[in-house]
C-alpha cells in the first residue's frame, strides 16, 4: 500500500479528522521517499495550534527512517520537513471537545498538528512513541560499539 492509500484509509477510518487535499499532500511524501525507505504509518491534520485555522492542511509520515511532514501548496511547490530519530525528543497529546492535537517536540522546535479525530490520538502516539523509542536504543547501541 502507497502513501495515498494508506492516508485515505486514515481518513475513512478517522472521518472527524480536519484535512484537506491530502492526496495531494501524500504525493509530496512519495517524491520524498528514499531508496530502501517505506511508510510505516501515516496520518494528516493542520499543521497549526489553532482549531479554527483549517487551510494548513499537512501529512505526517511515519517510515522506517524518519518523520516526513508534506504540504502541497495551492498553486505550485510544496513545504517538506523531515524528523530523524536523533533529532526527536517527545511527544505531547492535546485532547478537546471534539478534536485533539499532537505536539512533537525537537531539538530546534515543537511542530504541531490539530483537528484530528480524538479517536486518533492514542493510535498515532503509539505508533510514533514506540518507533522512535526503538530507533533511539539502536541509535544508542551503536554509538557504544563505536
Amino acid at each position: 500500500m502507497n502513501a495515498k492509500e494508506k492516508v485515505i484509509a486514515y481518513k475513512r477510518k478517522y472521518p472527524k479528522t480536519v484535512a484537506w487535499r491530502i492526496k495531494r499532500h501524500a504525493k509530496v511524501v512519495e517524491t520524498h521517499l528514499n531508496p530502501g525507505e517505506e511508510v510505516l504509518y501515516i496520518f494528516a491534520g493542520q499543521k497549526n495550534d489553532r482549531f479554527y485555522d483549517i487551510w494548513t492542511s499537512c501529512v505526517v509520515a511515519l517510515t522506517n527512517k524518519r518523520i516526513m511532514i508534506a504540504q502541497k501548496r495551492v498553486l505550485f511547490g510544496y513545504f517538506f520537513t523531515s524528523i530523524t530519530p536523533d533529532l526527536y525528543n517527545d511527544l505531547k497529546v492535546m485532547t478537546g471537545i471534539i478534536w485533539g492535537k499532537i505536539c512533537i517536540d525537537t531539538v530546534k522546535e515543537k511542530v504541531v498538528f490539530s483537528n484530528i479525530d480524538k479517536n486518533a490520538l492514542s493510535e498515532i502516539e503509539t505508533n510514533i512513541t514506540d518507533y522512535m523509542m526503538k530507533k533511539k536504543k539502536e541509535y544508542g547501541n551503536s554509538k557504544e560499539n563505536a
